[in-house]
Protein backbone atom coordinates (compact mmCIF):
# COMPACT_ATOMS: atom_id res chain seq x y z
CA UNK A 1 0.00 0.00 0.00
CA UNK A 2 1.02 3.29 -0.45
CA UNK A 3 0.93 6.79 1.28
CA UNK A 4 -2.45 7.55 -1.50
CA UNK A 5 -3.49 4.05 -0.03
CA UNK A 6 -3.39 5.09 3.66
CA UNK A 7 -4.86 8.71 3.09
CA UNK A 8 -7.95 7.33 1.60
CA UNK A 9 -8.46 4.71 4.50
CA UNK A 10 -8.32 7.37 6.94
CA UNK A 11 -10.50 9.47 4.49
CA UNK A 12 -13.43 6.25 4.94
CA UNK A 13 -12.84 5.70 8.69
CA UNK A 14 -13.42 9.24 9.14
CA UNK A 15 -16.28 9.87 7.02
CA UNK A 16 -17.94 6.54 8.71
CA UNK A 17 -17.00 8.10 12.79
CA UNK A 18 -18.53 11.44 10.96
CA UNK A 19 -21.65 10.24 10.47
CA UNK A 20 -22.26 9.16 13.88
CA UNK A 21 -22.89 12.03 16.70
CA UNK A 22 -22.35 9.68 19.66
CA UNK A 23 -18.38 8.30 20.04
CA UNK A 24 -20.03 5.04 21.50
CA UNK A 25 -21.76 4.42 18.29
CA UNK A 26 -18.72 4.79 16.10
CA UNK A 27 -18.15 1.74 13.81
CA UNK A 28 -14.69 2.52 13.76
CA UNK A 29 -13.89 2.89 17.53
CA UNK A 30 -10.35 2.72 18.85
CA UNK A 31 -9.71 -1.24 19.06
CA UNK A 32 -10.62 -0.85 15.57
CA UNK A 33 -8.47 1.69 14.47
CA UNK A 34 -5.21 -0.32 16.27
CA UNK A 35 -5.84 -3.11 14.75
CA UNK A 36 -5.76 -1.56 11.01
CA UNK A 37 -2.73 0.75 11.95
CA UNK A 38 -1.00 -2.96 12.16
CA UNK A 39 -2.13 -3.85 9.23
CA UNK A 40 -1.33 -0.79 7.43
CA UNK A 41 3.10 -1.06 9.52
CA UNK A 42 2.95 -4.87 8.08
CA UNK A 43 1.81 -3.76 4.47
CA UNK A 44 4.66 -0.76 4.27
CA UNK A 45 7.59 -0.38 6.53
CA UNK A 46 7.56 3.41 6.28
CA UNK A 47 4.29 3.82 7.38
CA UNK A 48 3.85 6.93 9.37
CA UNK A 49 1.51 5.07 12.06
CA UNK A 50 1.70 8.17 14.48
CA UNK A 51 0.97 10.63 11.42
CA UNK A 52 -2.17 8.03 10.51
CA UNK A 53 -3.86 7.98 13.65
CA UNK A 54 -3.66 11.82 14.07
CA UNK A 55 -5.45 12.29 11.12
CA UNK A 56 -7.99 10.62 11.82
CA UNK A 57 -8.23 11.61 14.73
CA UNK A 58 -7.92 15.24 13.36
CA UNK A 59 -5.49 16.41 15.25
CA UNK A 60 -3.17 16.96 12.03
CA UNK A 61 -3.45 16.97 7.87
CA UNK A 62 -3.11 14.38 5.68
CA UNK A 63 0.90 14.97 5.55
CA UNK A 64 1.05 14.70 9.38
CA UNK A 65 1.29 18.56 9.84
CA UNK A 66 -0.87 20.57 12.06
CA UNK A 67 -3.84 21.43 10.92
CA UNK A 68 -3.62 25.71 10.28
CA UNK A 69 -6.02 27.39 13.33
CA UNK A 70 -7.60 30.20 11.93
CA UNK A 71 -8.31 32.90 14.19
Amino acid sequence: MSKKHFIALADAIREANRRYSDPSGYPFNEQTIEVLADFCADQNPEFKRDRWLGYIAGENGKNGGKIPTTV
